[in-house]
């Protein structure tokens, strides 16, 4: 039997593979950990179906795989062996509907004689990556018609463009379209040519968060409105309550503050908490307070999720926001962890941060940035005082959210930071 790539969570269609815990030839119990992906910054260990021997690898450590991907394959105990892998290669296409591995030209040309139609046992979509996937809608390519070339019929970059350009000769396509798919399948500058480089792999991480957030910045309109609010009386609570919090293992810093403000924002103004279900034409209203904290980690930006804020006081606030954030530098957040947030904030103030504009962690519909708090010199009853000011950067979906609806957020923002009361530290 093959184990291939189970359904992670909703919207998210590939992993990383990032540790292999079993080899080739090796007996395995059911249930054992056979290897673990990298899914959306959180590891996973993916289980064997059943006991047997690990017949086949398909995958190595730092692959990228796809819902559907085989893994491993696996003869299950009682059942009779495996084929010897000449004859296996022979049966592949007859028996799975996918090509045994062979060269992308040739996977290719064998792709069009005829009428190809991916099959799933499974219900899985055809396996490809996520830039894959992203070429294929941008040119409306149906990948189920693209023969893969590699291990369990994953789709290349190579096959897609045979694909493509087996499209423009059958259909005399316009000069326009053929520049359109020869761009964005070309490949990289070689910089070399104008000096000595260094090359470094960009990782998992990396990838993943690239890639949504240019999914979010061109999908999403984004504006940005900026203020600033005074918190010299709110330090001065933190600086007062600070030892109390400690005593009780809690660490009090501005994010608690800014969390309970928040909140009170969001209830004023719900469109802020909401997401546009693009396909029903619906503004999703969430009454839930599920908030996203972006942490920066040794291997990038990565934001678990903290819930229910409303529900919570300030010393429970304090608690789990500092073990929310260590458990996510040390890589040890789950999945389930970085998902169903509502509405998220990043704190660039810790570094040194001033405005800046944020990007909306999709499919929420606004974020907020943090910035460094400064001493500036404010009139205050007519008086020219040393106040703390603190950068607010507020980006929203244009698609809901008007400019003004975005001031009255903000001012009310404003207000429950300015004005926070000392009973919430009390209780």
């Amino acid at each position: 039997m093959d184990v291939r790539v189970p359904r992670l969570a909703e919207g998210v269609e590939s992993a990383t593979v990032a540790n292999i815990l079993v080899s080739e030839g090796g007996k395995i119990e059911k249930d054992q950990v056979i290897l673990e992906l990298e899914t959306e910054k959180a590891v996973g260990p993916i289980p064997s179906p059943a006991s047997g021997r690990v017949t086949k690898i398909h995958v190595k450590e730092g692959d990228e795989v796809a819902i559907g991907q085989v893994l491993i394959s696996l003869a299950e105990e009682g059942a009779r062996e495996q084929a010897p892998k000449e004859k296996r290669d022979q049966l592949g296409k007859a028996e799975t509907g996918v090509p045994a591995p062979q060269e992308p030209a040739r996977a290719a040309e064998e792709a069009f004689e005829g009428e190809y139609r991916y099959e799933s046992r499974s219900g899985f979509p055809p396996p490809a990556s996520p830039s894959v996937r992203k070429i294929a809608q941008d040119l409306a390519i149906d990948l189920t018609r693209v023969k893969g070339s590699e291990r369990g019929g994953r789709i290349t970059l190579e096959d897609l463009k045979a694909y493509i350009q087996h499209l423009q000769q059958l259909a005399y396509a316009p000069k326009a379209a053929a520049e359109k798919a020869e761009k964005a399948v070309a490949k990289g500058v070689d910089f070399s040519k104008w000096g000595s480089i260094q090359k470094e792999r960009l990782s998992s991480l990396r990838r993943k968060v690239g890639q949504r957030m240019y999914d979010s910045w061109s999908t999403i309109p984004h504006i940005t409105q900026l203020d600033e609010a005074d918190i010299t009386e709110l330090m001065s609570l933190r600086k007062k309550y600070g030892p109390p919090f400690e005593k009780k293992g809690a660490h009090l810093t501005l994010m608690p503050f800014a969390l309970k403000a928040v909140v009170a924002a969001l209830k004023k103004y719900p469109i802020f908490n909401s997401s546009l279900d693009e396909a029903a034409g619906e503004i999703v209203y969430k009454e839930y307070f599920h908030i996203g904290i972006a942490v920066d980690t040794e291997a990038g930006l990565i934001v678990p999720v903290l819930r229910d804020v409303d529900k919570k006081g300030m010393l429970d606030l304090a608690v789990e926001l500092n073990e929310l954030v260590e458990k996510t530098r040390q890589r040890k957040i789950s999945l389930e962890e970085l998902q169903g947030g509502t509405f998220t904030i990043s704190n660039q103030g810790g570094i040194g941060g001033g405005h800046f504009t944020p990007i909306i962690n999709k499919p929420e519909a606004a974020i907020l940035g943090l910035g460094r708090g400064a001493l500036r010199p404010m009139v205050k009853k007519g008086k020219v005082e040393s106040r703390l000011m603190l950068p607010l950067c507020l980006s929203y979906d244009h698609r809901l959210i008007d400019g003004a609806a975005a001031v009255r957020f903000m001012n009310e923002l404003v207000q429950a930071l300015e004005s926070f009361s000392e009973k919430a530290l009390k209780g």
